[in-house]
């Protein structure tokens, strides 16, 4: 449902008969209500007083403001527990899924494939927003024969209402490993990811052994509902804030109103490689005041060097209102390859160090503060 709230608007009125005054004066801020316009005093640009002389009088009225609709969400007894569920399924005894669906995300430009796949665990296996699942792909470990695969983690891409908002699945963000022979320059499936193509290849109804959940690292601290949080993702790393976003915008969950800032930036090579795109476009339409979303196009934009933009040239173009908002308290996280750490790390020494900060001494506070998160693969 809708929610509506009412705020009080002061507007200037024509009375009686003087229609002196043509609409076009009403040019911006204008609120309509049925065939007529009705503006703000601050947006006229009029001189008021003496009003009543004029046939001019100014009245208040209420206004209704209509925020987007939300989601209801079960069981809500998943918001009982005071500390995160960890490891309910270990590696030699893992709990037995089923798979409801795969999706690609990417379009057809996209280098590589990425794939949308949710899990139904039946309410067996809880998690938090942040959290990871492990995956035991089929098959025998071919460094110890007789043995089953390593488990693979991935990051969960959903709350922990999943998304049927029932309680029963969570959803995988999964690209998919493929190894080209530098020589041939043709793929070479022994050597493929294991885990990434069972993942992408399985089907409605295929059974997935997983572990966990495990994690705390990424969790979003909750205490504060007004915090600001700034995501710094690269590709599927994306997978823990989308779960963020959705708590935060789509979902009504009782226990937890979102008022602060969302803070999103994410790093892909083009367009093709967005990752959940939609929803995020519309949490911005819906929320501007709380939700940011900066995309950083390596293959098709530049940075101000010419160079191609990553994560950390993004990083440096708002680091001055970065900055600010750490020192306010924002948690700050980081999620995807573990390539992407040297060079913002370098990006926020070298702002660090033009504003006259040691970043070391910097960077050490905000972990000692709880305002530091790193989860690279």
């Amino acid at each position: 449902m809708a929610h509506s709230t009412f705020s009080q608007v002061a507007v200037a009125v024509p009375v009686g008969n003087d229609l002196s005054v043509k609409r076009s004066v009403f040019k911006t801020n204008s609120l309509r209500f049925h065939d007529k316009s009705w503006s703000p005093v601050s947006a006229l640009n009029l001189n008021l007083r003496g009003t009543r002389a004029r046939g001019w009088q100014t009245v208040c009225m209420s206004v209704p403001q209509t925020s987007a609709p939300k989601v209801s969400v079960a069981p809500l007894d998943l918001e009982d527990a005071k500390e995160p569920p960890l490891n309910i399924y270990k590696p030699k005894s893992p709990y037995t899924a089923t798979i409801v669906s795969v999706e690609r995300l990417v379009g057809p430009k996209a280098p590589g494939e990425t794939c949308h796949i949710v899990i139904d665990h039946g309410g067996n296996v809880p998690y938090w927003e942040g959290q990871s699942y492990g995956v035991i792909p089929p098959g025998e470990n071919p460094k110890k024969p007789g043995n089953p695969h390593n488990v693979r983690l991935y990051s969960i891409a959903s709350t922990r209402y999943g998304d049927s908002f029932d309680g029963k699945t969570a959803s995988l963000c999964v690209r998919r490993a493929v190894y080209y022979d530098p020589e041939t320059g043709k793929e070479d499936p022994s050597k493929n990811g294991v885990c990434s193509n069972f993942l992408c290849d399985s089907k409605p109804g295929d059974k997935v052994q997983i572990t966990g959940p495990s994690g705390k690292i990424m969790l979003l601290p909750e205490d504060d509902p007004n915090a600001t949080h700034i995501m710094i993702a690269t590709g599927t790393g994306v997978a823990p804030f989308r779960g963020y976003l959705r708590r935060m915008f789509m979902e009504s969950v009782p226990t937890f109103k979102f008022g602060g800032l969302a803070w999103l930036f994410l790093g892909v090579a083009n367009v093709d490689s967005l990752l959940y795109d939609d929803e995020f476009s519309k949490y911005l339409k819906d929320y501007p005041e709380n939700f940011r979303y900066d995309r950083a196009l390596s293959r098709e934009q530049k940075n101000k060097s010419g160079g191609k933009m990553y994560v950390q040239d993004k990083i440096e173009e708002y680091s001055d209102e970065i900055f600010k908002l750490l020192d306010g308290g924002a948690h700050i996280y980081f999620c995807g390859l573990k390539g992407m750490m040297p060079g913002i790390q370098d990006t926020l020494k070298k702002v660090a160090e033009q504003r006259g900060e040691k970043w070391e001494e910097k960077l050490s506070q905000l972990k000692k503060n709880k305002q530091w998160h790193v989860e690279v693969y």
